[in-house]
């Protein structure tokens, strides 16, 4: 199975608003970078974006090694899912859940793909180098849904 490192970045200037995403696979010499945007959208859809098209970017199953600076992400996909589902898409306060669209694209990703993914939480804007070239390319994203604004 393939190893991959990837490091995921959503940006959003306003929210709502113009946003961006960005990602970084690394696979150990080989770079790839990809990004995006929507001209009116969250921030936390662009961080879901971000993970989503990272990995529909595998053609086959991988071991992940999944960098994301975005505490929802993280704790939506290692805490919340499984409660979410079981709920039939509601929160613990009974409300519909929030980008349902986006998180059950990632769940089946996740979950139907055949990747085994590790669950990094990075902390954002500190220096990280993969996070960093993330950052730039979800801004990147940002300045390209600009233009269609």
């Amino acid at each position: 199975m393939n190893q991959i490192e990837i490091y995921t970045d959503g940006a959003c200037k306003g929210n709502p608003g113009p946003g961006g995403w960005g990602v970084l696979l690394k696979a150990g010499a080989t770079e790839k970078e990809l990004y995006g945007g929507e001209p009116e959208t969250t921030n936390n859809r662009m961080e879901l974006m971000a993970v989503i098209m990272a990995l529909e970017a595998l053609k086959r199953p991988c071991a992940v090694l999944l960098h994301v600076d975005s505490q929802y992400v993280l704790k939506g996909m290692t805490e919340w899912l499984p409660g979410w589902k079981a709920k039939g898409w509601r929160t613990a306060s009974k409300q519909p859940v929030k980008n349902v669209d986006l998180w059950q694209r990632l769940d089946a990703l996740v979950n139907q793909r055949g990747h085994h993914i590790e669950w990094r939480w990075v902390k954002g804007h500190d220096g990280d180098p993969g996070n960093e070239r993330a950052d730039q390319l979800a801004n990147q994203g940002v300045a390209m849904a600009r233009q269609f604004d």
